[in-house]
């Protein structure tokens, strides 16, 4: 996986500074996310595997799958990345954008699930609590998750905090049996 994110870099080192530079970040965090999602499907990943199949023809065809969502420089960018048999990587790439716009924005995304639904007077408050405890811009998702049984999941880049009951039961059996 490592080396992925250390092929994908530079293509979202590049795509970044045009974005940033063209004050587009919005769009093309939506063309990349979009792309990435058109790059996971089966049916694009055998086009852009096909092994006889020129370079401008599956940059065409890939950007066709997009369906115009993709502006004049983004379907420079997929031609690029057809060129270099790097469409592959659109998910990193993708990601690691995701990564610089975040840093550039002094934000971070967090991801909450729980065995119920959260109000949104629940939700303010957290979010409230971890832009002081991260210090940073919280960007938050929820999702509803009836396996933890009790407590929250919370993940925001590289911490976790299970806080939930599952986990805790997981931690007791795992004591018990050591």
């Amino acid at each position: 996986m490592a080396e992925l994110i250390t092929l994908a870099r530079p293509y979202a080192n590049a795509a970044f500074a045009v974005a940033q530079e063209s004050g587009a970040l919005d769009e093309w965090s939506e063309m990349l996310a979009f792309a990435s999602a058109v790059a996971s499907d089966p049916q694009a990943k055998a086009l852009v595997m096909h092994p006889t199949l020129p370079d401008e023809q599956k940059a065409s065809a890939f950007a066709d799958f997009c369906e115009g969502k993709l502006s004049e420089q983004g379907r420079n960018f997929i031609a690029l990345l057809a060129e270099n048999k790097r469409l592959p990587l659109l998910p990193e790439i993708n990601a690691l954008f995701e990564g610089l716009r975040a840093q550039l924005e002094s934000s971070v995304n967090v991801e909450m699930a729980s065995p119920f639904d959260v109000s949104n007077d629940e939700e303010a408050k957290l979010v409230e609590a971890l832009s002081r405890k991260l210090g940073r811009k919280v960007n938050l998702s929820t999702t509803t998750d009836k396996s933890l049984i009790g407590g929250v999941v919370i993940r925001a880049g590289d911490v976790v905090i299970d806080a939930s009951v599952r986990g805790k039961l997981e931690k007791l059996a795992e004591a018990i049996g050591s």
